[in-house]
């Protein structure tokens, strides 16, 4: 069996003065890292990695359940397995 690894990118809105609060809680999820972030329009840009697509899908969800956030946009997702050439 192959070994899979799945990295997407999101775009999350929340309340501009909960920024600080939902940053915090969106790096504590596992596989999930705050790359960017505008305080001012309340919009993070967070990537998340994991083995598993329904990790991957699970994390999504727990950034969706954090409070204050009001959207979730996933903007990029990629999958690789282990083994695989790139071009």
């Amino acid at each position: 069996m192959r070994a899979s690894w799945h990295v997407c990118g999101l775009v999350i809105q929340a309340h501009p003065q909960h920024i600080p609060a939902v940053s915090a809680a969106l790096n504590e999820l596992a596989g999930s890292e705050v790359a960017a972030s505008d305080a001012e329009k309340g919009k993070l840009v967070v990537v998340m990695e994991a083995a598993r697509s329904d990790v991957l899908l699970n994390q999504i969800e727990s950034a969706r359940n954090i409070a204050n956030v009001l959207a979730v946009s996933l903007v990029y997702h990629q999958q690789d397995e282990e083994g695989e050439e790139t071009p």
